[in-house]
């Protein structure tokens, strides 16, 4: 068992001019004086140019910014969290990020039947059509071990630090909703066996695939959909104001997993992987069969009935989960069905010490 490092995420390369001014702000000490200013520039600039929302630069920056937040950057001053000039960019990218999350998944809920929509998106995604064409199905039946293993290296972005962003939603909740996302939260993480941690068992899953299990190793070949997705969970969980979509976004996200972990686990298995190469996949299985229902009726529920006002974020939460899944799944579909890979490098067919 490799034991993931805490070293830091290494600093990526830049992909256009706002990434290029959160690196060129973050290789130095915390200066207050000087940093809104170049971030302005460069925000001004790329605002002028159109940014895209779901592109490789605003969603490059944006997880350098999160990432202070969680292990942080290798050579970047821990000063740089709370920087007041870096945080007002964060939060211009924000804003444009979730302007076009809102508008890509229908717009502004209406409040008075957002309750009715809520349990309705929930009922949906309990549904699973007989004929699924997605991630999960393609690897499962059709799948090269060249594409699981670019499919890990996309969900390292997430699953090397599995339910970190959840847990900043614990002081944020009350009651039985604090309660039941606790518990969750104590699988998430091994319940208390450091060997059984999530994140762990992904690392254990990549040295079985030859792939570096080092925190943050592929951040700069994993492209936007797959930081999107990331990203989005970041910024509902550090917001206070976003803690209902960090809920709706927790319950679908812990809905849809147990049925595509069950078929990627079959994956592994008739790719001839090793056991540890599947185990994360299979204790997923079991344990997030118990947290849909968990989420779905202990934190939901008492959110709902205590802060009813929050129906409509719960409901873009899983909304916008779904568009960026889905986002990320038709990439890496369209790539694969052409030979193409899916990364923005292609990964060594070696080991991963040549990457």
């Amino acid at each position: 068992m490799t034991v993931p490092d805490v070293a830091g995420a290494p600093v990526p390369e830049p992909r256009g001019p706002l990434s290029e001014a959160v690196l060129a702000v973050l290789s130095g000490p915390p200066e207050r004086d000087i940093v809104p200013p170049l971030l302005e520039a460069a925000w001004t600039a790329t605002r002028w140019g159109s940014v895209d929302p779901y592109g490789d630069d605003l969603q490059l920056a944006l997880y350098l910014c999160y990432e202070l937040h969680y292990v942080g950057i290798e050579g970047v001053d821990p000063g740089w969290e709370w920087d007041p000039g870096l945080l007002r960019l964060r939060a211009l990218m924000e804003r444009t990020f979730l302007e076009a999350l809102r508008a890509d998944t229908g717009g502004e809920i209406d409040r008075s039947a957002a309750e009715e929509t809520v349990l309705a998106e929930l009922d949906a995604l309990l549904v699973e059509p007989a004929d699924g064409e997605g991630v999960s199905h393609y690897l499962r039946d059709e799948g090269a071990r060249w594409q699981m293993r670019e499919y890990v290296v996309h969900r390292s972005a997430y699953h090397l630090k599995e339910a970190d962003p959840h847990a900043f939603l614990i002081p944020r909740l009350r009651g039985r909703a604090k309660a039941s996302l606790v518990a969750v939260e104590f699988d998430e993480y091994g319940g208390g066996r450091p060997e059984a941690v999530h994140a762990q068992l992904f690392a254990d899953m990549m040295d079985g695939l030859d792939l570096d299990s080092r925190y943050g190793r592929y951040l700069d070949v994993v492209p936007a959909p797959a930081l999107a997705v990331v990203t989005m969970m970041s910024l509902f969980g550090l917001h206070r104001a976003r803690r209902g979509a960090m809920v709706g976004h927790f319950a679908a996200a812990e809905i849809t997993t147990a049925p595509s972990a069950a078929r990627l686990a079959r994956a592994m298995e008739r790719l001839g992987e090793e056991e540890r190469c599947a185990r994360f996949f299979t204790e997923h299985i079991e344990a997030d069969a118990v947290h849909e229902q968990v989420l779905r009726h202990d934190v939901v529920g008492d959110l709902l009935e205590r802060e009813p006002e929050l129906a409509a974020d719960i409901a873009f939460g899983i909304r916008a989960t779904n568009f960026l899944e889905e986002r990320l799944g038709e990439h890496l579909l369209s790539n694969w069905r052409v030979g193409r890979s899916s990364l923005r490098r292609p990964l060594p067919s070696g080991a991963s010490t040549d990457f």
